[in-house]
């Protein structure tokens, strides 16, 4: 009994014993198994390790010899290319040299013969310098006749000058401009004016007479002569530096020049218009439905759009979109749009320069 009273009285003690050892025991087995675990998984990786670098190692011998045999037949493939190259080139080169020779000789025996072309050349030597003979002598007559024909068209221009310029001519009461008393010798335009004959004017042409009504057809430069508003100009043409009676007629009896409003009507554009018309209609004659035509037979008539509605015809295209009231008119007549003329066009043709020109 004394000893169950002190297992009893020891109990809570053992109880307490018993879970520190428990969990002591607990606590080391972890660590101890960590400790294992750790172990193991470094063993098992130096084993992987070593196991993965032994198949590196076999993979790369095996690497080794396939790329050695595939370079050894890349080099045995380049040498035979290499030594075909070489022996076409040579073969080429040969057939090249054995061409040459040939060549060389057949156009030494046949084609070309070295005395033969030396003749020719010296044939052809002497021609060229025959013809260039030749173009340098006909060079020398041309320019021998153009300085000619220059002296003369010089020589006749300064006569023409003298006989026009023959009013200039000294005379014994009154010297010349090109006889001055202060000078010891005249000049030689003056023994030029004394050689040459007086300039006489042209013989007038007869006149046109070209009726008034034809005057917008009329393209004479001497239709509707007024000699009666002007001075009459057939007389003999005075020596000086005067212009040509030709050129004075020009100016006088120029053709008729019409404004743009005496050309053309008023009603121009109504009478266009009225054409334009009737073109359109002769036109488009053949392009209009038929509905009671052979030809038109099976196609089905289609109104339009703008002739019919749901209600009524419209009026577009049937009346003027601007009517005409004649009762708000303040006098019988309409309005018509007549344009006045420019003053500009209408003095255009009338005016002339100091030249006689038109402007």
């Amino acid at each position: 009994m004394a000893t169950l009273a002190r297992l009893q009285a020891r109990s809570v003690l053992v109880e307490h014993q018993y879970y520190f050892r428990n969990s002591v025991v607990d606590v080391f087995r972890e660590k101890e198994n960590g400790a294992a675990v750790k172990i193991q998984s470094w063993f098992r990786g130096c084993q992987v390790r070593t196991y993965i670098r032994h198949l590196h190692e076999i993979a790369t011998v095996i690497q080794k010899c396939w790329r050695s045999c595939l370079g050894r037949q890349h080099y045995q493939l380049t040498v035979q290319l290499a030594y075909y190259t070489m022996k076409m080139n040579l073969y080429n080169a040969m057939a090249v040299r054995i061409q040459r020779r040939w060549r060389g000789y057949k156009i030494r025996k046949y084609c070309f013969n070295y005395f033969y072309l030396k003749a020719y050349l010296k044939s052809v030597s002497e021609t060229n310098d025959a013809v260039r003979e030749a173009l340098d002598e006909f060079a020398e007559m041309k320019e021998r006749e153009e300085k000619k024909a220059s002296l003369e068209k010089e020589e006749k221009k300064r006569d023409y000058q003298a006989r026009k310029m023959h009013y200039l001519l000294s005379t014994k009461q009154i010297p010349g401009i090109y006889n001055s008393p202060f000078r010891e010798h005249p000049d030689p335009w003056e023994l030029r004016l004394q050689k040459a004959k007086p300039l006489t004017p042209p013989r007038p042409k007869a006149k046109r007479t070209i009726s008034p009504s034809s005057w917008l057809a009329c393209t004479s430069a001497r239709s509707f002569p007024r000699a009666e508003v002007l001075p009459p100009i057939h007389r003999q043409q005075r020596q000086g530096p005067f212009r040509a009676i030709a050129e004075v007629l020009e100016q006088r009896y120029r053709p008729l020049e019409p404004t743009l409003r005496v050309a053309e009507p008023i009603d121009g554009l109504k009478e266009a218009r009225k054409e334009f018309r009737g073109q359109e209609g002769a036109r488009n004659m053949h392009d209009v439905f038929l509905p009671f035509s052979s030809y038109h037979k099976n196609e089905k008539y289609i109104p339009s759009l703008h002739l019919s509605s749901k209600y009524s015809s419209d009026s577009y295209g049937s009346h003027h979109f601007r009517d005409r009231n004649p009762k708000k008119w303040i006098c019988d007549k309409d309005f018509q749009t007549v344009l006045p003329s420019f003053d500009l066009f209408s003095k255009y043709g009338k005016s002339y320069s100091k030249a006689g020109q038109i402007l």
